[in-house]
């Protein structure tokens, strides 16, 4: 009894090799199989525009000197006054023009042994910004400048800080066009692709957007911008 019970364990045993034998041969063939017919593609897609920027930051900045303290300040007054009514007179709103708190230096404070005393006890910055939707008209303003410099003001400029600005908010409304284009460009080349290696478009395995980018068009243009973006996209490919 024993001895049979034991050939039957062996018999089993065999069997059970055999067994996941074959199912390991059939497996990994499936998967080569698999492996070969899985035949991809990934390609990119490109959409880019141009769009005119809709809001303006401008600052203005300019000094005064003088040897009182209390002129300081009334020549601040006085200039940002007349800055103020060259914007209002050329359509600037009073909601669209902000002020800076001055920026008052005291030399005679910053003088060491040795130096030369300056000409001027205090010299002040103030600066007055724009932040408007009416571009046009405040770059014809720019071009202006030279209109408050004969009434005495005197501009600094070359301040990375005071460089400026032009800002596109619309890429909302854009995005999904955009998007489109990108991604039907990308079938494009798939397709192209496709038919050159003799082969039949699939349906998509993956597909990622990029990061939309927004830049000037160029230096001399800062308030047009190009916006662009790249899709990435996969398809399978058949015989």
């Amino acid at each position: 009894m024993q001895q049979s019970e034991r050939w039957n364990s062996v018999i089993l045993g065999i069997c059970l090799i055999i067994g996941l034998s074959a199912l390991g041969y059939l497996l990994g063939t499936a998967a080569i199989e698999y492996k070969e017919y899985e035949r991809t593609v990934s390609v990119k897609g490109l959409s880019e525009r141009e769009y005119p920027a809709d809001i303006v930051i401008w600052p203005i900045q300019f000094n005064v000197a003088s040897n009182e303290l209390e002129e300081i300040y009334q020549l601040i007054e006085d200039n940002t006054e007349k800055i103020k009514s060259f914007l209002q007179a050329a359509g600037i709103d009073a909601g669209e023009i902000t002020y800076s708190a001055p920026a008052i230096t005291d030399r005679s404070a910053q003088q060491y042994g040795g130096q030369e005393s300056a000409e001027f006890r205090y010299v002040a910055y103030q600066t007055v910004t724009v932040y408007s939707t009416q571009i046009d008209q405040v770059q014809e303003l720019m071009g202006m400048m030279s209109d408050l410099g004969k009434q005495g003001i005197v501009f600094t400029g070359g301040d990375y800080n005071l460089q400026t600005e032009y800002i596109f908010t619309r890429l909302n409304e854009i995005k999904p066009e955009m998007v489109e284009e990108a991604t039907r460009e990308a079938r494009e080349v798939a397709e192209k692709f496709a038919a050159d290696s003799k082969s039949s478009l699939g349906k998509i395995k993956t597909a990622s957007q990029g990061q939309f980018s927004i830049n000037a068009r160029d230096n001399n243009n800062p308030h047009i911008k190009k916006i662009r973006v790249v899709s990435t996209v996969t398809y399978y490919l058949s015989d």
